[in-house]
């Protein structure tokens, strides 16, 4: 069949292979770095109580039958050594089935890790490096063109993620279309990086044209993927210097990395394509067959897309072969964080020696400059932010933090910039308040240094200590 491959997309793909394998090496990083504090034996949400109660059928992990830290950190270190084996493209050094199987394997690695991930694991760039990881296996290396059926199903993908986004914007918050959301966006977003502070004062005209070019990208420009070339070329480098730009004005974990991952499939290079035999027939069997069940279970993320009650970032199937992506349908219009104190006197008091803990990326010292972590995942900063917004979000998870914290848990407090206690000294009380956090103006900062201004709003937490004291986690 020679409709079956496109020999010109070659390079488009060899640039996608290792781009999406660089992907996975920095989500298996993060794995390995930050299990233990989370999903550890003694982590805020153990992974051996989660498949006591959650079936295999319902969340297909390795771990379920097996269980152990040191078995969690083989299992996500040999996921980056893949992965960087991916990278430095062995599997082009291997015969057909034998790179099919190779970008199958950091696929169910990883799978097994995001099903049993539970809150800490619930982003939409999670899914979706499952389902374009998936899609990867189908791709095939040098022993073949590349696969019509399959560069379709990649564009698809993106633009899902892409249309999703810019419907969940236009039936979510009126600022969207209104164009002002970005006059508070910056500042709200979930972790500002370097330049957030620079990209919110920002003339609010040019905010405005920033959330009117967001508008094309995300419900015009999609569809010119579909489009003959150039035409899908240019579509695809539009949506890459708009995720370009996102990149610098904040970090979105490796949601805007994946997203130039898929692009770049559907960029055609000048470069010639090498001679290549024609497919297997086996081959093309395989990859009809799976693209044909991969669009049938592709109506429930476009059912999804269609009705007036849109969902954000919902996978349809344990295996999250389809899922349906979005981000920020409303947009905070005040930023409130949660810090975290101790203090080691015997009775806790307001005028307490009260030391604040630094998180990696979250903001707290008002003088801090943000930082740059993206495409690196600070899971823990992430749901702080969640917390901030609701402490229904920080239920599960919050007291099992604080726990651990009155315990000077090494795991835990590698997750953390600083630890105003020592090592053998703990807190005997910490407490969480809440406060509001805006940008400072550029009067202040040339005054004070501070990127941050805060005031209190209320008690978050009130001073606890482990069971035995007047109050325990």
């Amino acid at each position: 069949m020679e409709w079956f491959t496109a020999p010109e997309y070659w390079l488009s793909r060899l640039v996608f292979q290792r781009a999406l394998a660089v992907v996975y090496l920095v989500a298996f990083l993060c794995a390995a770095r930050q299990f233990r504090a989370l999903l550890g034996e003694r982590g805020m949400l153990p992974v051996p109580r989660f498949v006591e109660r959650v079936p295999f059928r319902h969340a297909p992990s390795v771990f379920h039958l097996h269980y152990s830290d040191r078995f969690f950190a083989v299992w996500s270190w040999a996921g980056c050594a893949v992965s960087a084996a991916l990278v430095a493209g062995v599997d082009g050094c291997l015969p057909l089935w034998g790179g099919m199987l190779l970008w199958l394997v950091p696929w169910v690695m990883y799978l097994s890790i995001v099903n049993v991930g539970q809150t800490w694991y619930a982003f939409g760039w999670e899914s979706l490096l499952l389902e374009v990881g998936f899609l990867a296996v189908l791709l095939g290396n040098d022993e073949t063109a590349p696969p019509v059926v399959v560069l379709f199903l990649l564009r698809w993908v993106l633009f899902r993620v892409e249309f999703g986004a810019g419907l969940i914007k236009m039936r979510g918050d009126v600022c969207w279309r209104r164009l002002t959301c970005l006059d508070h966006h910056h500042e709200t977003q979930p972790m500002p990086g370097p330049l957030s502070w620079f990209f919110h004062h920002l003339p609010k005209p040019l905010h405005r044209v920033e959330v009117a070019a967001n508008h094309v990208t995300q419900l015009v420009v999609p569809v010119l993927l579909f489009t003959p070339q150039p035409v899908a070329t240019a579509a695809a480098s539009l949506m890459v210097l708009t995720q370009l730009w996102l990149v610098l004005s904040g970090n979105f974990s490796w949601l805007n990395w994946i997203t130039i991952v898929l692009a770049l499939s559907a960029v055609a290079f000048s470069a010639s394509p090498p001679p290549v035999p024609g497919p297997p027939l086996w081959y093309e069997i395989v990859v009809l067959a799976v693209a044909a069940g991969l669009l049938a279970l592709g109506y429930r993320p476009v059912r999804n897309m269609i009705s007036p009650r849109q969902v954000m970032n919902r996978s349809f199937d344990p295996l999250r072969l389809v899922n349906t992506y979005g981000a920020f349908g409303s947009v905070s219009r005040v930023r409130h964080e949660v810090v975290v104190e101790g203090t080691s006197d015997e009775v806790p008091r307001e005028d307490s020696d009260w030391r604040e803990y630094e998180f990696r990326g979250k903001p707290g010292d008002p003088r801090r400059w943000p930082r740059q972590f993206a495409p690196y995942h600070l899971r823990l900063d992430w749901l702080m932010w969640f917390a901030a917004l609701s402490p229904a979000y920080a239920g599960p998870w919050f007291t099992g933090l604080v726990e651990r914290l009155l315990e000077n848990d090494r795991d835990t407090l590698r997750l953390l910039r600083r630890s105003p206690f020592p090592a053998d000294a703990p807190p005997r009380y910490v407490r969480a308040r809440l406060y509001r956090y805006r940008f400072t103006t550029w009067r202040e900062l040339r005054e004070t240094g501070a990127c941050w201004h805060r005031t209190p709003v209320r008690e978050f937490l009130p001073p606890t200590r482990l069971e035995g004291g007047d109050q325990s986690p």
